[in-house]
């Protein structure tokens, strides 16, 4: 009898299943079914090949793909799954840096800087050094930064190389070694790490500890890693070292999704696996369960443009469905305009819901246009990708005093909260302590301890109160969960108070804000899987969530994303808009093939997000830098493909054709798209050469109005006219639409 676990896979994927000995490479097509394969395989290693759980690492790329997985698991093999090494990897590597920590030097429960904090740090150090901002950017150096541990160069390896000093100099930063030297410096002595160090720490804990990488190679058995496309070289070569000694490793990914370059995501990852592991087994998942062949075609098509892929050929039972549609508009408030109009008939005529749509973009700045279109209508949208509720200042204020309890030399921690809310403590005396714990490389807390050395009696007495706070808060860690810490802290600290007194909305929505983050630390006490409900254990739970992770994706609303968002994601309706040159490709995208394969990646991702209907929109001009400019269309239009049968939608005959694919009787729209007053037949364009104010006119959309205002501007004929149903609208007199009705 077949497992359940197998119920329902094809050939292919039973394949990927059972294949547990040795490295494999499963190549999966977008809409493939790979989550599914995965939870099959990880359940098969357990039920048949008996592995027990901690045998089993499984990295990912997102939370809410491990959270997702985990639970599929359970519900096979039951709570056996909880001692399963399941996660991102940066929160598996942060969980075995925890039990390694000491033999780095760091704390177990070292402190994760998230890019606000990382930034700070360098603020200081930047002011410590008295150099000019405006050239040592936060932003900039952090991306330096950043970039040089993703390629595994320490900062001493840095500062001795003339080959970088030369860059910086060009760069007109000739002190940046010194820079990335303090930061490394003042992270570990404030036994903090960033989102990188969590990798290279633990790269470096493999490498260079002989006994501890033996360790760990032992006791994992089985390794798996989910969109291996997207896999630097720090995570390729921790994975190497970690599958040494067993081989069994088995990656999955999609080389036609590889679209983290900028992040240090390497294509030759999965390129190169073949010759990394020349005696590896390669399965590829071929069928495609989530789009119809219009969009299968189509994404084939659009790949086949790249050298740089192992070949495959997706393809689909699903039905034909209908064909690929391309807007183009005169600008781009007309093409804001126009998706939103096409989204609410689509709804009306289909019996949709909000949730059923996306809209796509390049790059975040585009969504403002939309969102002032989806307002006007009255349609209910989210953007993915916004502010993090754990990024919001209020929420971040509460954590720092939460983060300070339990790593008391965390200095940016201690920075954000040692005088707020206001106790007096002003920045020479802030300062005055951060520097002596430099300077004396003695830990901040050593320091705190002697305040009446170095520091006035009013002064001292001011900050002996905070390290008080601090101290009773601390005596709870043995004994005390997470939440009664927590509310303690939110209320000793006078932070609850402040934002409680401030009655302003916004005030109210920032005290609501911490209650909200109070409430889930008391739900993470309640239902923490780990059966640990310290207040460690959640500090660590949280360090690493997204916004995404946040996302209500069960409310009825259009979602607003970048492409990069999107990843992993579906839609039944996608509109991939901008699809101009210098947008999408993007201008920073030409400069070489490699690059623009990555953005034609990146489309590819796009297109593969729909399951029933994919429209692409374009406009002709743009508003860039405060000027209307005209712009030409993607070369990516171009590329995909004359099967797709893809239609140019134009703004006389949007509304009119939008239905049609799905309706049953072509030549009528729904009684609810009537209600809003679309046309099922274009009308005729009149000349308008004689037309004046008052004269009556009627529009495909708006329908009949009024004439107020005749204008010129920038050579352009312009008519300001009053809608019955849709009120005031300026059209340019060149593209509208509209019949001149007789006089009555």
């Amino acid at each position: 009898m077949e497992s359940i676990y197998l119920s329902g896979l094809n050939e292919m994927q039973k394949k990927a299943v059972m294949h547990t000995e040795g490295p494999s490479i499963v190549v999966a097509g977008a809409g493939s079914g790979k989550t599914k394969v995965l939870i099959a395989r990880i359940a098969h290693l357990l039920k048949e090949k008996k592995a027990a759980p901690d045998q089993i690492l499984a990295l990912t790329f997102t939370n809410k793909a491990a959270d997702e997985m985990r639970h599929r698991i359970t519900g096979i093999v039951g709570n056996g799954a909880k001692a399963l090494w399941l996660g991102t990897f940066h929160s598996v590597f942060m969980k075995l840096l925890r039990r390694e920590a000491n033999t780095l030097g760091y704390p177990s429960h070292f402190s994760i800087y998230d890019t606000d904090d990382s930034k700070s740090l360098i603020k200081q150090i930047t002011k410590a050094l008295d150099l000019d901002d405006k050239i040592y950017k936060p932003g900039v150096i952090l991306g330096r930064i950043s970039h040089a541990k993703n390629r595994l160069i320490t900062p001493e390896v840095y500062a001795a190389d003339p080959t970088y000093q030369k860059e910086d100099a060009y760069m007109r930063m000739p002190r940046f070694s010194e820079i990335f030297l303090r930061y490394a410096g003042h992270c570990l002595q404030a036994g903090a790490m960033d989102f990188d160090d969590l990798l290279v720490q633990t790269h470096k804990l493999l490498y260079d500890y002989p006994a501890l990488s033996a360790k760990y190679q032992q006791q994992f058995h089985y390794l798996l890693i989910d969109e291996f496309q997207d896999t630097n070289l720090v995570q390729y070569s921790i994975a190497k070292k970690l599958a040494a000694h067993h081989q069994n490793i088995c990656v999955v990914g999609d080389d036609a999704q590889s679209i983290y370059a900028f992040r240090g995501a390497d294509i030759h990852n999965i390129l190169h696996f073949v010759h990394d592991y020349p005696n590896h087994q390669m399965i590829k998942l071929e069928q495609n369960y989530r789009s119809t062949r219009h969009i299968v075609n189509t994404a084939n098509h659009i790949i086949s443009h790249n050298e740089a892929q192992l070949k495959k050929k997706v393809w689909t039972a699903n039905p034909l469905g209908a064909p690929i549609q391309v807007l183009r508009t005169m600008s781009d408030m007309e093409e804001s305009r126009l998706v939103v109009d096409q989204i609410l008939v689509e709804k009306l005529s289909n019996q949709l819901l909000y949730r059923d749509f996306a809209i796509l973009y390049r790059t975040n700045k585009q969504s403002r246009n939309f969102e002032e279109a989806l307002r006007k209508k009255n349609i209910p949208y989210h953007i993915i990708g916004g502010l993090s509720f754990y990024q919001r200042k209020e929420v971040k204020d509460l954590l720092a005093y939460l983060r300070f309890v339990v790593n008391h030399n965390d200095t940016e921690a201690f920075r954000r909260i040692i005088n707020f809310p206001r106790r007096g403590i002003g920045p020479t005396t802030i300062d005055k302590i951060v520097s002596i714990s430099a300077e004396s490389v003695l830990p901040l807390w050593t320091v705190l301890g002697h305040l009446n050395d170095f520091l006035s009696s009013t002064a001292a007495t001011a900050v002996s109160r905070f390290v008080a706070l601090i101290d009773t808060a601390t005596l709870k860690l043995e004994s005390e969960n997470a939440y009664t810490i927590a509310d303690y802290m939110a209320k000793a600290s006078g932070l609850l108070k402040e934002l409680h007194e401030d009655k302003t909305v916004e005030g109210l929505i920032r005290y609501e804000h911490i209650q909200e983050l109070l409430n889930s630390i008391k739900h993470f006490v309640d239902y923490s899987d780990n059966n640990d409900p310290s207040l460690g254990s959640f500090l660590q739970e949280i360090a690493l969530l997204t916004s995404a992770d946040k996302e209500n994706v069960h409310e009825d609303a259009v979602t607003l994303m970048t492409i990069h968002a999107s990843k992993g994601l579906e839609f039944k309706y996608v509109y991939l808009v901008g699809m101009e040159e210098e947008l999408f490709p993007s201008s920073m995208m030409l400069g070489s093939k490699a690059d623009l394969e990555e953005e034609r990646r990146l489309f590819y991702v796009a297109v593969t997000r729909a399951q029933l209907k994919l429209t692409l929109s374009h406009a002709l001009s743009r508003y860039r830098f405060g000027k209307l400019t005209n712009v030409q269309p993607s070369r990516f239009l171009k590329e995909i493909g004359d099967h797709t049968e893809a239609k140019t939608i134009t703004k006389s005959s949007l509304l009119a054709t939008t239905a049609k694919p799905i309706q049953k009787h072509p030549t009528k729209l729904s009684s609810s798209a009537r209600k809003i007053g679309v046309s099922s037949v274009a009308q005729p364009t009149t000349n308008l050469a004689s037309l004046q104010v008052g004269h009556s006119v009627h529009h495909l959309y708006f329908g009949v109005g009024q004439v107020l205002k005749l204008v010129e501007s920038a050579g352009m004929r312009k008519a300001v006219i009053l809608f019955h149903k849709f009120g005031e609208k300026t059209l340019l007199l060149n593209y509208a639409k509209l019949d001149i009705l007789p006089s009555t």
